[in-house]
């Protein structure tokens, strides 16, 4: 899926990014040694050795598994401080960070995901004279009040019904039943991934016990609607574990829950496996509220190749859609916007891992990031590898670009009680990631003298992770206080860096 340029066009506008992107960056840390570095400089030196040392600190983190981390000079990217710059780990959602620099090279900043819904023939006295089309473009953040809005405009333009069938067509992606399969069933991180998204494509499950029994909805939520559900079901069952179940019922995600996890009233959005059809019940009964009658749902996975769009949304601009993505973490933006990204260079893949190998290529080769091997977008499939050397190297040549650092979020620098220290003067603006006995951050550093710094950290205890199973749950014994430990060695080693480099 394109963004209706010519090929000429696209292709200048890669070819102006490479050219932006430069090699000074990549070369400056090609020879990035395994060990940790003594930075060179004089001065440099000197102030080191009046921060807390680096061994110190380590040791006093208590932290299991592997470290690996890599600071540079931003401007001349040379290599101040690292340890295991060339081990790769997973880098968590800091994934992110690639897959924003990927699809913007790919389809612009002012790319924009387009949701249609056209007819196949006129429109006479109230109904289309043959189908009506809801065609999606994968827009990762169409909600259920978009939807509604559609419905209103097309009864403003007329309609009530339709002759013909009432299709959806989701074809612009693979359906991909959920980003990692070795995810907690019921987590809502982790939904499927089509070319019509709703709602992050997740259900909003609701419970209230009155008189010893439980009232339970699934609706499709948002701020001015807020439409019921069949299409994900959901039955309360005596049972202690496991807390859920899932069953594909083909036509509805079938849920079961254990009494004794749900306490008195609560809620929770699940993940949904059927983005299709859910979004042609919404749309249905959004369309019934405002006067539109239509059979149910037929499903496509081409558009029609005649018709006129009677009513089309597009979303924000594509960089307006990354800022979010980078502040809140979606797992299903990150990978809309790399398959949107592979797309548009002419890939054609049928599973996250097939684009994510496309996204990896292209880091290798236009960012420096020599050992790229990301299985997803998103970061949240533990398989994928990234060091802290091809990191640093991808965020320098992005900073020469101009291209990330706007994107990311401030980081604020904490106590170690977790306290923000909000006159702090070292600034952060960077990417956090987070699995299981997986911790990461990457960004930029700007020091109290000034100076700006380019940094990734990544940590894995890879054994604790991989003893874990089905029965240790959405957060295993001993992953707080681990990514606890983490988040404070981080936070340590880059006060470290602002008094030793600043």
């Amino acid at each position: 899926m394109g963004d209706g340029a010519p090929m000429r066009t696209r292709l200048t506008r890669r070819g102006m990014l490479a050219a932006m992107l430069g090699s000074a960056a990549g070369a400056a840390l090609a020879g990035a040694p395994t060990r940790s570095l003594r930075p060179p400089p004089r001065e440099d030196a000197l102030a080191a050795r009046t921060a807390a040392p680096l061994e110190r600190i380590l040791d006093e983190a208590g932290l299991s598994g592997k470290v690996a981390f890599a600071v540079a000079d931003a401007e001349t990217g040379e290599v101040l401080e690292a340890k295991s710059p060339l081990l790769g780990l997973p880098p968590a959602s800091v994934t992110k960070a690639i897959t924003a620099l990927y699809a913007l090279d790919a389809l612009g900043p002012d790319y924009r995901f387009r949701t249609r819904l056209v007819a196949t023939g006129p429109v006479v006295d109230g109904k289309v004279q043959g189908d009506l089309v809801l065609v999606g473009g994968g827009d990762p953040g169409l909600d259920t009040d978009a939807l509604g809005d559609m419905a209103g405009r097309l009864r403003a333009a007329g309609v009530t019904g339709v002759t013909g069938a009432f299709k959806v067509c989701s074809g612009a992606f693979p359906r991909i039943a959920s980003i990692d399969p070795g995810q907690p069933e019921h987590v809502g991180y982790n939904p499927a991934v089509s070319g019509l998204n709703l709602n992050y494509n997740r259900v909003h499950f609701q419970w209230k016990r009155e008189a010893g029994a439980y009232t339970v909805s699934m609706d499709a939520r948002a701020r001015k609607y807020s439409p019921n559900v069949n299409i994900a079901r959901m039955r309360v069952v005596d049972r202690a574990l496991p807390v859920y179940t899932y069953a594909d019922a083909g036509g509805a995600d079938e849920w079961t829950v254990a009494r004794p996890a749900l306490g008195k009233e609560g809620s929770r959005w699940l993940p949904v496996r059927k983005p299709e059809a859910y979004a042609a019940e919404v749309f249905r009964t959004l369309a019934r509220s405002h006067g539109i009658a239509l059979p149910d749902a037929a499903f496509t996975s081409a558009p029609p190749r005649d018709g006129t769009a009677l009513v089309e949304l597009e979303s924000g601009a594509l960089t307006a859609i990354l800022r979010d993505m980078l502040k809140w973490s979606t797992n299903l933006t990150a990978e809309v916007t790399g398959l949107a990204a592979s797309a548009a260079r002419g890939a054609a893949p049928a599973t996250l891992q097939d684009s994510a190998a496309e996204m990896s290529l292209w880091a290798r080769r236009e960012l420096g990031a020599r050992r790229a091997a990301l299985v997803d977008h998103s970061g949240l499939g533990e398989a994928s590898r990234l060091s802290a050397r091809d990191m640093v190297a991808a965020l320098l040549k992005a900073r020469e670009a101009g291209m990330l650092p706007g994107l990311l979020k401030d980081i604020p620098m904490r106590n170690e009680a977790g306290e923000v220290l909000a006159n702090h003067p070292t600034k952060i603006r960077a990417k956090t990631g987070t699995l299981n006995f997986v911790s990461a951050l990457a960004g930029y550093i700007r020091t109290g003298s000034g100076r700006d710094l380019v940094f990734a950290y990544f940590s894995a205890d890879l054994d604790r992770r991989a003893a874990l199973g089905p029965e240790d749950g959405e957060i295993p014994d001993g992953a707080r206080p681990w990514k606890a430990k983490s988040r404070l060695l981080q936070l340590r080693l880059i006060e470290r860096w602002g008094t030793a480099f600043g």
